[in-house]
């Protein structure tokens, strides 16, 4: 599709190799942001809600690390694939283990997991692609 010279397709095709780039930028800062917040904000607050909804208690320093590293690594596109299916699993483990249970509305209020999910699978399934430390200084995907 072609405006006055300008063709849609043209720049999708020319730019579409820093599609990963767009997605690791907004789930590393993302999730490096919400690990943070668990660490500044008391680890012992997050596991005890962990352990209010049945998730053992032991694992919040886990989730933060995951959460925080990972977003960091998704930044940096450094070892993006294991951040990113470690950061998916994290997703389906709030959905099915909190949100799914609450019930609440059509999606259960957990549309922003499902939509952070399908962006961390996406992240995985492209690899790391142009602008990342992977691909660009190492010049392997992990």
């Amino acid at each position: 599709m072609c405006f006055g010279g300008f063709c849609i397709s043209k720049v999708a095709r020319q730019y579409s190799g820093y599609s990963s780039l767009v997605l690791r930028l907004t789930l590393g800062v993302i999730f490096a942001a919400h690990g943070f917040q668990k660490f500044s904000g008391g680890i012992d607050n997050v596991a005890k809600f962990f352990s209010s909804v049945g998730i053992p208690g032991y694992l919040a320093g886990f989730v933060a690390g995951v959460e925080l590293v990972g977003g960091v690594l998704l930044i940096l596109g450094l070892f993006t694939r294991l951040a990113a299916i470690l950061i998916a699993a994290v997703m389906v483990v709030a959905i099915t283990v909190v949100k799914l249970p609450a019930g609440a509305g059509l999606l259960g209020g957990y549309e922003l997991e499902l939509a952070l999910l399908a962006a961390a699978v996406a992240v995985f399934l492209l690899g790391p692609q142009r602008v990342s430390v992977d691909s660009d200084v190492i010049k392997k995907e992990f």
